[in-house]
């Protein structure tokens, strides 16, 4: 099963002065179990994709099919589609509406017809599941810090346990243990069989983790495949706004000098490879 992209396109407030093309002919297959990114510059189309992915958009050409149930504008599938799909805003506050993180994380469940302690259960779960302090359920969102903010807004959105998780810029306003537990939370998402769809400029945590990359420019798809193929694609035809990380330019240089490194950012993978060359655990870099 999975979300399928086809040929997607959306323009924004045709037939005004403020018309503009946000997506051309975009497409892309996110399976479940599978972390796929889409990466680009501010306003290449990332965020617009998302929507779309979450039904919060309706292409205005091509398809978006969800587990083999094509997208159409007033189908009667759309709210069970939404159940589905969940999506994470880039910045948390842009879905708050309760008093408190407890209504916040319940309003999912609840709209699906939870209640009583099994909602009380679905809420506490979901908290846990992000790390989020149960004493802070009495709080207003609006109230917490930017981290804190960001794991209320994750919490709502897994309390509806979604087939596909959809998160636009998950890690802005972290720090750098809020982004590893962030990351750790989601690949235990993955490993459970969920999808994720990771909407990011931050080419380094999409090379990490994805299993396919997606790569837009000026609302076009350049390239879409497997993270080391993107490196290499990124490295003979750089794209604005993406910056490769130095250890896959460092990878890159040895390849070029004839030792036969992956493209990656990952220093353990790096690693075995150059113990694997050297026939023994010793490794110096």
């Amino acid at each position: 099963m999975s979300i399928v992209a086809e040929n997607v396109t959306y323009t924004y407030a045709i037939g005004t002065p403020a018309e503009g093309t946000a997506l051309r002919d975009v497409s892309m297959t996110a399976d479940r179990g599978e972390w796929v990114s889409v990466v680009g510059h501010t306003g290449s189309g990332k965020s617009t994709l998302a929507q779309h992915l979450n039904v919060l958009l309706i292409a205005q050409c091509g398809t978006v099919t969800i587990d083999g149930v094509v997208v159409r504008e007033k189908s009667k599938d759309l709210r069970s589609i939404r159940r589905k799909v969940g999506l994470v805003f880039q910045y948390p506050e842009q879905q708050f509406f309760s008093e408190t993180v407890r209504e916040e994380i319940a309003f999912a469940p609840s709209n699906w017809g939870v209640v009583g302690a099994e909602l009380d259960v679905c809420v506490n779960t979901a908290a846990q599941a992000v790390g989020l302090d149960v004493s802070l359920l009495s709080s207003n969102p609006f109230a917490l810090s930017g981290g804190q903010r960001r794991r209320v807004a994750l919490a709502s959105v897994m309390a509806m346990c979604p087939d596909y998780l959809i998160l636009d810029e998950p890690t802005a306003g972290l720090d750098a243990t809020g982004i590893r537990e962030l990351f750790q939370l989601l690949n235990e998402a993955k490993r459970g069989g969920m999808g994720i769809v990771q909407v990011t400029h931050d080419l380094a945590s999409a090379l990490s983790f994805s299993d396919r990359i997606l790569v837009l420019e000026e609302g076009q798809s350049v390239s879409y495949g497997d993270p080391e193929s993107i490196a290499a694609y990124l490295l003979e035809r750089p794209v604005r706004g993406l910056v490769l990380p130095p250890l896959v330019a460092f990878c890159a240089a040895l390849r070029a000098r004839g030792v036969p490194l992956p493209l990656t950012s990952d220093i353990q993978e790096i690693l075995g490879v150059l113990k694997k060359r050297r026939g023994d655990d010793r490794c110096d870099l």
